[in-house]
């Protein structure tokens, strides 16, 4: 018994989106905002800025707030005067304050941001995404996208991400537990320094394993991005339509320019001093004018039947036709139609024009 060949064409279960993306796609995706990034590195970022930033200017920062509080809670608030001038002066101090030791964490984090999105999509300023969609207020659509696999792949990188800050904030603060109770007892310099450490050294910890979920990450962005920008067939064809026109339209076009060129070439054949052949597929029209021209030139060629043409339209115009294969076939691949002769092909070229002119 013969066995039956039963395949499966998988094609038909999926969309047809299997191609890659064109450069024109991805343009106009780049123009709506939709580009491959993570956004877990720009956390990864902040926290590992912050954390280098408070070890560099942290006890500045903490002296300055000190003298700041002891100006306002001190002694120094009975000399102030409670009237309209005094409370401003008191406010202007508060925000000068303020101003100087978070300017560089403002400062910071806005590079950081920004140093983060060129790291990962270059420069891209479009306001597409800002625009209101209508669809993004259908229920249906909704429901889709929070049970998308976007949405859950979004949820476990949430959920790893609290896992990770957990772990870290236990362990930084389980080495330090049995510090928590003396600082009851010491200078609040000192408990702000003790608390700022403590930050410090979570947030480098944090920063370090989310760069490396970030890293992970964005490999899954881009690949989850190229998915989205795949076309089809026909969509590769659409866009050939939209960018070059109708395919057979294009041919014929390309028809009808061959056939206005071939006129024109046929027209100059009359003019020519001689024509080559090979005898049967490929004719070559030269003409030479040492008054004008450093070299032949070649005003018309043509293979099998535009070479026939070629032939029947010397023997009408009395154009003297001569025989010779090596140099018409050299002739036909090296010569484009309008252009002088290679110096390569002097010699044989003055050997043919030199018998004609003895005829």
């Amino acid at each position: 018994m013969m066995p039956i060949d039963f395949r499966i064409n998988l094609q038909l279960f999926a969309d047809g989106k299997t191609e890659p993306a064109t450069p024109r796609r991805r343009e106009e995706a780049r123009k709506k905002g939709q580009v491959a990034k993570s956004q877990e590195l720009n956390t990864a970022l902040l926290l590992l800025g912050m954390a280098l930033l408070l070890g560099v200017s942290g006890e500045w920062a903490i002296a300055r707030l000190a003298v700041f509080v002891r100006q306002v809670l001190g002694d120094d608030v009975g000399r102030v005067e409670f009237s309209l001038a005094g409370i401003q002066g008191l406010h202007s101090h508060a925000v000068l304050c303020i101003v100087v030791v978070a300017g560089p964490v403002m400062g910071t984090a806005l590079a950081l941001g920004l140093f983060s999105q060129f790291l990962q999509v270059g420069f891209n300023f479009t306001t597409e995404p800002l625009t209101p969609q209508l669809n993004r207020l259908n229920p249906v659509e909704g429901a889709k996208r929070i049970f998308s696999k976007r949405a859950f792949v979004e949820l476990l990188k949430s959920c790893l991400k609290i896992a990770i800050v957990a772990y870290v904030a236990y362990s930084a603060i389980g080495q330090d537990l049995h510090r928590l109770q003396a600082l009851l007892w010491v200078e609040p310099v000192q408990a702000a320094a003790f608390t700022m450490e403590g930050v410090r050294k979570i947030g480098l910890w944090t920063g370090t394993c989310l760069l490396a979920l970030a890293g992970i990450d964005y490999l899954y962005q881009r690949w989850e991005y190229e998915e989205s920008l795949k076309m089809s067939v026909q969509d590769i064809r659409d866009e050939l339509k939209e960018t070059e026109g109708d395919p057979q339209i294009r041919s014929a076009i390309r028809a009808r320019q061959r056939q206005l060129a071939n006129s024109r070439m046929m027209q100059a054949v009359p003019t020519a001093d001689v024509v080559i052949t090979n005898p049967t597929h490929f004719a070559v029209a030269l003409k030479y004018d040492a008054r004008s021209m450093t070299a032949p030139m070649v005003v018309a060629k043509g293979a099998d039947y535009l070479a026939a043409r070629i032939r029947q339209i010397a023997v009408d115009h009395d154009v003297p036709i001569v025989e010779n294969p090596p140099l018409a076939k050299a002739l036909y691949d090296a010569v484009p139609v309008g252009r002088e002769i290679p110096a390569d092909l002097y010699q044989a070229v003055a050997e043919v024009l030199a018998y004609v002119y003895q005829l």
